[in-house]
């Protein structure tokens, strides 16, 4: 009798088995490919939980289904082990991020080969490698050549807790990505990509719409929201007993008439220049203050607004009046010019800025609808040239009929939006301009455990790229890594590294010693992997012909407007400077796969505090690879959120355990008389269903539908009294076929019965099989016969009948026919359906 099975004894002596052959080992030849990647895990101290192996276990389903259609498939692996998860567990623990990062590794490394996944590991990469950051350092030489890397000081989210400045992209509702502390500003010189670059930002903006794109629509929005392109004007205003001039960006030119006041961020170069000596120390200890804030308590449209009055006064370019200059934090710097004009009467912020602090609020679009009216709060209608009935209570935001706006007065606003930008553009006051919220990338890390920035600082001859010739400039390995916090990199105290020769003149120079941010490394690596060996470039161009782009990419939709949004820009320069061949096209993930959240037991997010992290180790112990392979996949739609279940993986392995018994018993009682069931249309309709569903990320159904075939056979099979299988029933052709199409799932298991089968080959190298769709049809079919829309009875017949085959069949029925008095006045019939008699 066949023996339990022992998972953990086949599933070690398979995996032996794929890393002795190599099975998974991927050789560039004619076959047409596919490559499949996962996003690259960081090597995490606490390992893998039951969440991350999802996405791992998908790409793995879809990697072996591939395989067996016949692609030649790219199917990598490695890790992105710079940063400040791996730089903030090396403090913690006191042991040195070198150490830390292999460790963990290996201890990932692990875990993912005890799960069966098909990885190509002759492939692997990890970031912190210097062979691997020799180009990481060379893309950023390149992205300095073209003036796309820069340095700068300015004001940057600071994380108090990591001590370091953080891109907008991580922070998350105003608190570090990485530790959730509150984050906060401060003024530093820093390294900035410049993924602004007109070059670049319609490009990335423009081709999420392109239709061989299969990302999910969430997340095209989440970049297009990010991005955030909105069309316009810039303005100038003068400063009244100053050559100086305010530039600002609004969407809104037709409600110039209506700017009461003028609003600067805290930031803004120019406060320090207008500032009266009365309001200067009030006006200080606010900037103060705000630099405390971060952008998402500033712009928070619930918060009170709060401002002062700089002592200056701007000229309303379109009235030539007089309106005063406030600093206000609700306005930053990093958005637009870092100054607003403020139209009260037609923007809800400040409307109520304007409302707490008496300031005008004039009406210029008549909405279409009467409101209540009110006075201003502060100065006269009159000074404007306006009557008190002018003005009303809210502000109207929509379009409208301009008034109050001199001979545009009667104007619908859209059109006025379009004379207004051309009178500016006349009189040099202004010009129809277009604006984006994303930022540059805050490109530079105050921290040790991250890529070198190859730069070198001469006095002579300023920012000198390192030549690519000296190309890696290698992390020095230190004692003392911990960051600073004051702005400085802990790399600056390494006299010995810092100090060195102007490449460019010979003369003394120090390095760069701020580092590269964790997204570095992470935003070319798929290049990598077709070529990892490579000395002389990133990768050979026939081999990026070959595999590029990915055709799959699979991962957590957290990334949306991370590492997505700068991978396509890093991918994009590299095709223009001809890194990428023109031929793959400057996209670089054909489809795009979102998983869902592993949630715990009690539904909440897996977390150590909660107590409720499932430990992956455990559960393979106990139920085995495939089994927590197949209940991930079983649990729900790919791409929703589920909570994790013990009895739910329970069931899974019981199914299994079944397939192995029922089947291993078969072949061990029947090698040389296999019986034949009539199975053949119900396993076609099985192989039909499991391969749509695997192509459309349906696993749960797949297996739904394989778990259905199997236990809907009669198997012929019976416990006898000394609780052992009787029966010799068994159709050979279609259990074949069943193991095939189970395997992707349940690898380990499959091998092994494909094994027992007699078989000398691994099942992957099996084809998929095919379906008959003349077997898939339904054969007879259920008709519904109705007499004037009433059911009378329901017969069989051909699924292909016509309705006079359909008519004879149902006149035979007495139920019918005794509803009927010679020929109907209609027959009404829906192929495939009914036939309804109409008398």
């Amino acid at each position: 009798m066949t023996q339990k099975y022992n998972h953990q004894a086949i599933e070690k002596k398979w995996q032996k088995y794929w890393d002795e052959n190599k099975t998974w080992e991927t050789k560039t030849d004619s076959r047409k490919k596919q490559y499949v990647l996962d996003m690259f895990p960081y090597p995490s101290a606490e390992g893998l939980h039951v969440g991350h192996p999802e996405g791992y276990t998908a790409s793995d389903i879809v990697s072996r289904y591939l395989r067996m259609k016949g692609f030649n498939v790219l199917h990598p692996m490695g890790w992105d082990a710079f940063g400040l998860p791996a730089e903030n567990y090396a403090i913690k623990t006191g042991t040195h991020p070198i150490i830390t990062t292999k460790q963990n590794i290996d201890n990932m490394r692990k875990q993912i080969k005890s799960l069966g996944f098909s990885y190509d590991w002759s492939r692997e990469v990890v970031t912190s490698d210097s062979d691997y950051y020799k180009w990481t350092q060379w893309i950023f030489v390149q992205l300095f050549k073209h003036g796309l890397a820069y340095e700068a000081e300015a004001p940057i989210n600071w994380c108090p807790s990591c001590k370091t400045g953080l891109a907008n992209e991580e922070v998350i509702k105003g608190t570090c990505e990485r530790c959730s502390t509150k984050v906060g500003k401060k003024q530093i010189k820093q390294w900035l990509v410049k993924i602004t670059d007109k070059k670049y930002i319609e490009r990335l903006l423009n081709d999420l719409d392109r239709k061989e794109l299969d990302w999910p629509e969430n997340i095209k929005l989440l970049q297009k929201n990010w991005i955030g392109r909105s069309e316009g004007a810039d303005v100038v205003f003068g400063i009244d007993g100053h050559d100086e001039n305010i530039m600002v960006f609004t969407t809104r030119p037709d409600t110039l008439f209506g700017a009461t006041y003028m609003v600067l961020a805290p930031e803004h170069p120019l406060v320090k220049k207008i500032v009266t000596k009365e309001k200067k120390i009030v006006v200080d200890k606010y900037i103060k203050q705000s630099e405390n804030k971060s952008d998402l308590e500033r712009t928070d449209l619930a918060k009170e607004k709060t401002g002062v009055f700089t002592g200056s006064y701007a000229i309303n370019p379109v009235k030539n009046k007089k309106i005063p200059i406030w600093v206000a934090d609700y306005v930053l710097v990093s958005y637009g010019t870092g100054a607003i004009m403020a139209v009260p009467a037609h923007d809800e912020r400040d409307y109520e800025f304007a409302k707490k602090y008496q300031l005008p609020i004039i009406e210029v679009i008549k909405p279409p609808r009467v409101m209540p009216k009110m006075h201003p709060p502060m100065g006269s209608a009159a000074a404007w040239g306006m009557q008190d009935s002018d003005l009303e209570y809210k502000c109207w935001t929509g379009d409208g009929e301009m008034v109050n706006s001199d001979e545009y007065n009667g104007l619908d606003s859209q059109e006025f939006k379009k004379k207004i930008t051309t009178r500016l553009e006349k009189n040099g006051q202004g010009h129809a301009a277009i604006n984006y919220k994303l930022r540059d990338w805050l490109f530079s890390r105050q921290r040790y455990w991250g890529e070198p920035i190859p730069i070198i600082h001469c006095k002579k001859c300023g920012r000198v790229a390192v030549p690519e010739k000296d190309l890696p400039v290698k992390l020095p390995e230190v004692k003392k890594y911990q960051p600073t916090g004051t702005g400085e990199s802990p790399l600056a105290a390494i006299k010995g590294w810092v100090n060195t020769k102007c490449p460019r003149c010979g003369g003394p120079a120090k390095r760069e010693t701020n580092t590269m941010p964790q997204w570095a490394g992470s935003n070319w690596y798929w290049l990598r992997y077709c070529d990892p060996d490579n000395k002389k470039q990133i990768a050979d161009q026939e081999k990026l012909k070959k595999w590029l782009p990915v055709d799959l990419y699979v991962g957590g939709a957290e990334h949306a407007v991370l590492h997505l949004l700068y991978a396509r820009f890093i991918y994009k320069f590299l095709f223009d400077i001809g890194v990428v061949p023109k031929e793959v096209g400057d996209e670089p993930f054909v489809k795009l796969k979102n998983q869902g959240i592993i949630l715990g037991e009690d539904n909440q997010k897996m977390s150590k505090s909660r107590g409720n992290v499932v430990n992956p180790d455990k559960v393979i112990n106990e139920f085995g690879a495939d089994s927590m392979r197949m209940y991930e996949m079983f649990m729900g739609p790919f791409e929703d959120s589920k909570p994790w279940s013990t009895q739910g993986i329970v069931g899974i392995k019981r199914f299994l355990d079944r397939v192995w018994l029922v089947i291993g018993e078969h072949i061990e009682k029947n090698q040389d008389e296999l019986l034949k069931q009539k199975s053949s249309k119900a396993i076609h309709k099985t192989i039909k269903k499991v391969t749509e569903d695997i192509n459309s990320f349906k696993f749960n159904t797949a297996i739904s539908s394989m778990m259905e075939w199997f236990n809907a056979r009669d198997w012929g099979m019976k416990l006898n009294k000394y609780g052992e299988l009787e029966g010799e029933e068994f159709d050979l052709g279609a259990i074949k076929k069943f193991i095939v199409i189970l395997s992707p799932f349940a690898p380990h298991l499959a091998e092994e019965l494909w094994q027992k089968l007699g078989h000398k080959k691994s099942i992957s190298c099996e084809p998929w099989p095919t379906y008959n769709e003349e077997l898939i049809k339904e054969q007879e079919i259920v008709f519904v016969v109705q007499v004037n829309g009433k059911l009378r009875d329901n017969i069989k017949a051909n699924a292909g009948a016509s309705e006079e085959d359909v008519k004879k069949l149902a006149l035979t029925s007495p139920k019918v026919s005794r509803y009927l008095s010679g020929e109907p006045k209609r027959i009404i019939f829906v192929k495939g359906k009914l036939i309804n008699f109409v008398v």
